[in-house]
């Protein structure tokens, strides 16, 4: 029989994580993965963590015509994100099925689609004045999925986290932020401008760390030109 700790380093090993949460995460999701039951395939995984984000967005779209009450059912359509979107590639590595290219293509996509439903909600929720908020926040999360795929290409490396910040941490912030949003109604400004700033700063600080990785592969490849 495998070992627990063996078994649950092989289903992550295609991805470097660095997030906060992420021991934690491994060990839940690798507990959760003998309990999907067999006719559960991983894209339909990828479906429910769709499904989530779809929550999410109708949230916000019913705290902006029914008032912010509503606003909570968007945690349960983060958890249900999460759940999909964190099993769907995993399922397929602890039932040896996965297909590494297809799924790595498939979780970019559903990944951008999932951040533009979400931004478009708080879009529909906020304020005239504060809509741009929602564009700049898939703007920059945009720019952190083409630096991760940047990085990759250059190291050889997949790492979706941003130091120790990834996305499920991002979901809880959002989660918290919808929380506040509820007991002070338009506090969402202010959380909303807070988050993209500091998804603005790390941005800046992993395109210049990647930009350094660049020029440093330049410099390798022409030292060992023949």
């Amino acid at each position: 029989m495998k070992d627990i700790t063996t078994e649950r380093a092989q289903i992550f090993a295609d991805r470097k994580r660095t997030n906060i949460l992420r021991a934690g995460e491994q060990q839940f999701i690798h507990f959760l993965l003998g309990k999907i039951p067999g006719f559960i395939s991983p894209n339909i995984m990828t479906g429910v963590g769709m499904f989530g984000s779809i929550i999410v967005c109708t949230a916000f779209l019913l705290g902006a015509n029914f008032g912010n009450v509503f606003l909570p059912i968007g945690i349960i359509g983060l958890f249900i994100n999460w759940f999909g979107d964190s099993l769907d590639g995993r399922l397929a590595y602890y039932r040896g099925i996965a297909r590494k290219w297809y799924g790595f293509a498939l979780d970019i996509i559903m990944d951008w689609l999932s951040i533009i439903l979400i931004g478009m909600g708080y879009y529909f929720y906020a304020a005239d004045s504060t809509r741009i908020l929602g564009f700049i926040f898939v703007v920059c999360y945009g720019w952190s999925m083409i630096i991760s795929l940047l990085r990759y290409k250059i190291l050889g490396v997949y790492r979706i986290d941003a130091g120790l910040l990834g996305p499920t941490e991002l979901r809880v912030i959002i989660a918290i932020i919808l929380l506040f949003e509820t007991a002070i109604p338009g506090s969402i400004t202010y959380s909303a401008l807070i988050t993209t700033v500091i998804l603005l700063v790390v941005n800046l600080k992993d395109t210049n760390a990647l930009l350094e990785l660049g020029n440093d592969r330049d410099r390798k490849e022409r030292e060992i030109k023949p």
